[in-house]
C-alpha cells in the first residue's frame, strides 16, 4: 500500500477498522466522510527517529481516545 493513493488505503482501512496514522493532511478530509480512524501527525521535519519517540510519548493517549469513540486524534509536537 505504500504507492497506493489516499482513497485506496482509507478505503482498506475502513474495510478492516483500522486506523490510519499519516502526517498527510488530505486523510482529514476522509475522516469526515466516515470509515476508518486517523491519527494525525503535525510534526514539522524531523529524523524517523525523532517522530518515532514522539509518537511514542504519546501513545498512550492516543489509545486511550481511540478507544473512548475518537475517530480523529490530532498529534502536534
Amino acid at each position: 500500500m505504500a504507492t497506493a493513493p489516499d482513497t485506496r488505503i482509507w478505503e482498506e482501512a475502513s474495510r478492516d477498522d483500522a486506523v490510519v496514522v499519516s502526517r498527510d493532511e488530505d486523510f482529514v478530509a476522509h475522516v469526515q466522510a466516515g470509515g476508518a480512524r486517523l491519527v494525525w501527525i503535525r510534526i514539522g521535519n524531523c529524523s524517523n527517529a525523532a517522530l518515532l519517540a514522539i509518537v511514542e510519548a504519546n501513545w498512550t493517549d492516543i489509545q486511550q481516545r481511540l478507544g473512548q469513540g475518537d475517530r480523529f486524534v490530532e498529534l502536534r509536537a
